[in-house]
């Protein structure tokens, strides 16, 4: 094996030949390239893929891995995503990227032209890894890794030596927030197919229908019977309630069914409907469920869920710097700021959701009352378009915080594949410890993971660049796929699309 200070020289090498990626100059009147950056946020999810590798593959430094994953439980379980720069698959925010991608596409799939066909395929990869996860009924497996050995090590996912652990719910380790968001993905992902592929369709919300079945008759929080597998990494901090109102809501509007409608109606306020927290993500699906329901009642004028516009609005006043009811931080730049945990998967959110219920509500020729204060669809595109904007450079550190995006972007984010040399460059096995000295290091990442959107600035807008600051420098799955919906739309609302 190679010693530590031959894989720096090589990465040094490496590195010097690694130009600046430049954005194209936007169009006139944007203050971005939203089309750029819309395909570079898509192509992100082919670095994130686990399993066998297609030929059309683009981003090419990253090669097959996990081709074993669920021997372990004797099922197959290859395929899906790594959540972010671990070699560990989490059902649970896999599940919600899913149904986050889906949405993307099902309100904003109109504008994408040349790129719906890839966000499909971003889709698809993770539905397929879904369809093996709930083949058996009541048994749903939520995870293959063991993250507590893999943080243990730093190596490429092509490398990958520690333990392919399986875990999974079933009715006697019940883990209704995984099973709820799984059935989620797979309704609003077969709604994405409905046209394009039928059978696909058919199969997804056939599946969609068995797994909410099965979350809501074995009610149970999954951080409890796998705790030591899933805390503290995506522990279910918010309970399981917030999951079966979205679930509801995507079997609602991929079925049509009245069942679904009625369990809404009679279950909506048990299930948080009408709580006023306010931060939307893998864990807390509460404002989603309410801003997709908004739209039954403004759009669909399905009187019956007449309080969700209340609901949707209060969240919506919540975001809104000055306005009665503002409940949300902005940092001195102008950035939403939540938390210092990954806080930019707030902001894509966010900004997500404002594009869509402005949406909602053009079609409905409605605004939003935040007590007393008028807010228009217009003022709600203008905030989200200033959180993209700053996401894409228009901040304090003039930094884009997407990889490949602009002049100056992160150069040594948390992510193991893209930190060590790619297998084509240095196909010698790179063993569990020894890439820490490049993890610890100041070297720029050879591979750039573009499109990767990181964890972001902290409260003051700093943002130090370093490779160990998983707070800040850690891309996901779940930052990216709200931003897919956001993108189309503003690429396309200033005639770059």
């Amino acid at each position: 094996m190679a010693s530590a200070s031959s894989f720096l020289h090589h990465l040094l090498l490496i590195t010097t030949l690694i130009s600046a990626a430049t954005a194209h100059r936007p169009h006139r009147g944007a203050t971005h390239n939203y089309k750029d950056a819309l395909t570079k946020s898509i192509m992100f999810f082919e670095g994130q893929r686990s399993g066998k590798l297609p030929p059309n593959q683009r981003i090419t430094w990253r090669k097959n891995s996990g081709l074993s994953d669920g021997a372990a439980m004797k099922v197959d379980l290859v395929g899906g995503y790594y959540d972010a720069g671990d070699n560990i698959k989490f059902g649970f925010p896999m599940a919600f990227t899913t149904t986050m991608l889906s949405w993307s596409v099902l309100e904003f799939g109109g504008l994408m032209k040349g790129e719906l066909g890839n966000a499909k395929e971003a889709i698809r990869w993770a539905t397929d890894y879904l369809l093996k996860a709930t083949a058996q009924p009541d048994v749903i497996y939520v995870q293959v890794g063991d993250a507590t050995k893999d943080h243990a090590c730093w190596e490429r996912p092509e490398d990958m030596d520690t333990p392919r652990t399986v875990l999974k719910i079933d009715r006697n380790t019940p883990g209704t927030e995984v099973a709820a968001e799984t059935a989620a993905a797979l309704a609003s992902a077969s709604l994405v197919f409905r046209k394009s592929d039928r059978t696909y369709s058919k199969l997804l919300l056939k599946r969609a229908i068995r797994v909410f079945e099965f979350a809501d008759k074995y009610r149970g929080t999954y951080s409890n019977g796998l705790k030591r597998f899933v805390c503290p990494y995506y522990c279910s901090y918010s309970g399981y309630e917030d999951e079966l109102l979205w679930g509801a809501a995507w079997l609602h509007k991929a079925t049509r069914s009245p069942k679904y409608l009625n369990y809404i109606q009679r279950n909506g306020q048990s299930l948080g409907g009408g709580e006023t927290d306010n931060t939307f993500g893998w864990d807390n699906k509460h404002a989603g469920a309410r801003v997709l329901l908004s739209k039954a009642f403004l759009v669909q004028k399905l009187q019956s869920l007449h309080d969700y516009k209340g609901h949707a609005d209060n969240f919506i006043c919540s975001l809104i710097p000055g306005a009665p009811f503002s409940q949300s931080e902005y940092t001195p730049g102008g950035l939403l700021f939540k938390m210092d945990d990954s806080n930019m998967q707030y902001v894509t959110s966010a900004s997500f959701l404002l594009v869509t219920y402005a949406k909602y509500l053009t079609q409905a020729k409605k605004v939003v009352n935040c007590g007393g204060s008028i807010v228009t669809p217009k003022r709600l595109r203008s905030i989200a378009k200033k959180q993209v904007d700053y996401l894409l450079g228009d901040n304090p550190l003039k930094m884009s915080y997407m990889v490949g995006y602009g002049s100056r972007y992160p150069r040594r984010i948390h992510h193991r594949g893209s930190s060590l040399p790619s297998i084509s460059a240095h196909p010698a096995k790179i063993q569990c410890g020894a890439g820490f000295s490049i993890m610890h290091s100041e070297i720029p990442n050879p591979n750039i993971l573009i499109g990767a959107v990181v964890g972001g600035p902290d409260e003051k807008d700093h943002f130090p660049d370093e490779r160990s600051d998983y707070f800040q420098s850690e891309p996901a799955t779940y930052i990216n796929a709200p931003l897919v919906g956001a993108l189309s739309y503003l690429a396309h609302s200033f005639g770059q699309l």
